[in-house]
């Protein structure tokens, strides 16, 4: 069972809303319905789901809906139609008790300004979620310093907010929300308000400190680049619609339609695409079976002039160019173990492009691509600068 399942839920503000709805339902855009209405839809009959433990990421442009959205999933805002289900819980008819529950212990929030009280320590600040919630004084102070450690911060307990940067009060921020030990946690425009280099920082925290607690997080974004460097998964909205659902991979490889194509153009794909996404398929030969003459021939059936040794369980054992064939033709052998080339340059199948090309650029072969210890594809130099060629990676010249 997912942990969020969004099914058919819209928000419309303003007046007219069954004439609005009516003309959702229709599949007319927010533009039009405005100017019909008067109203504005601020999301538009969405449907998604979110599994435990994933960074599921919301993204798009100012007014497209994101911040209402992640708004509607504790109902801070008010859904007009449609079901938010939380661990199989529909959030959208609970009472006032049911929600002050959930929110308290299910779900918490992080803003873009990072709502610490200036008065108390950072230790006070990282408690306060489980003091509104009536954890014992010693409870509360256990679980506030061991949020705080995974934070990097708990050396700074003692001290006050305006003692500390920026990027060091939005990580005080993002512990009060896991202090809390909720299973959910929301995060709109969280990083958006810091400088370049401490965005980075926090974006890398945020990873890390996922890989020890696991959470699962809903992360608002208006940054492409923010969105593929931390989701797991990414949703790009436009006018209160989800135009597209997927990893970053997939957007990057194949956009669902013009509007994120254009998101896309600049992104560096060094830092998104794998090796996976650009191998080519291996030419194999078995050497323990297979001899030179045969060799040969699968090179020039397949236009190439070496092919990669496996074995019959696809694991790698080396490769064989034109001229080792030749010379073993030359020499009478019959199997080509003992003529081929046992060395070969290796990468995994998940290995980004940006580091693919510092492994590639100073192999004299194409290199193998290995998944579970099985050969699944090979990196030939020129279709690596070719998936490179819109990406911002400078390719180094062969010296």
């Amino acid at each position: 069972m997912s942990k969020i399942r969004v099914e058919n839920v819209s928000k419309i503000f303003g007046k007219k809303i069954p004439q609005a709805l009516e003309l959702v339902k229709k599949g007319e855009s927010k533009t039009a319905i405005l100017k019909k209405t008067g109203a504005t839809v601020g999301v538009n009959n969405t449907s998604f789901e979110v599994e435990d433990g994933e960074i599921f990421v919301i993204m798009g442009l100012s007014g497209s809906g994101k911040s209402t959205l992640v708004r509607l999933l504790n109902r801070l805002i008010e859904p007009t139609t449609g079901s938010i289900l939380i661990n199989g819980e529909d959030v959208s008819k609970m009472n006032k008790a049911q929600l002050r529950e959930i929110r308290r212990n299910k779900v918490n929030m992080v803003f873009q300004n990072f709502g610490l009280f200036p008065h108390q320590t950072i230790l006070k600040n990282t408690e306060y979620g489980l003091k509104v919630r009536g954890v014992s004084k010693e409870e509360r102070r256990v679980k506030a310093e061991k949020a705080l450690e995974n934070a990097g911060l708990l050396e700074f307990k003692d001290q006050y907010p305006s003692q500390l940067s920026g990027g060091m009060q939005q990580r005080v921020g993002l512990a009060r929300a896991l202090a809390n030990d909720s299973d959910i946690v929301l995060m709109d425009e969280a990083f958006s308000a810091l400088d370049p280099l401490i965005r980075k920082g926090m974006q890398d925290e945020l990873i890390e400190l996922q890989q020890n607690v696991q959470k699962t997080i809903i992360f608002i974004t208006h940054d492409l680049n923010e969105a593929l460097r931390i989701g797991d998964r990414i949703a790009i909205m436009k006018d209160g619609a989800i135009i597209q659902i997927g990893t970053g991979e997939e957007i990057l490889t194949n956009p669902a339609d013009d509007y994120v194509r254009s998101f896309i153009e600049d992104v560096d794909r060094s830092k998104v695409l794998t090796a996976e996404n650009i191998m080519v398929r291996p030419v194999t030969i078995n050497p323990e079976i297979d001899g030179p003459k045969m060799a040969l021939k699968r090179m020039k059936d397949e236009q190439v002039s070496l092919v990669i040794a496996t074995d019959r369980k696809k694991q790698l054992l080396g490769f064989v160019t034109a001229d080792q064939a030749l010379q073993c033709a030359k020499d009478g052998k019959t199997l080509l173990v003992d003529c081929m080339q046992k060395e070969m340059n290796t990468v995994p199948y998940d290995m980004l492009l940006e580091d693919v090309l510092n492994v590639i650029h100073d192999s004299p072969t194409p290199v193998a691509v290995i998944k579970e210890g099985k050969l699944v594809g090979v990196l030939i130099r020129g279709i690596v600068i070719e998936a490179l060629a819109k990406s911002s990676v400078e390719v180094p010249e062969h010296e």
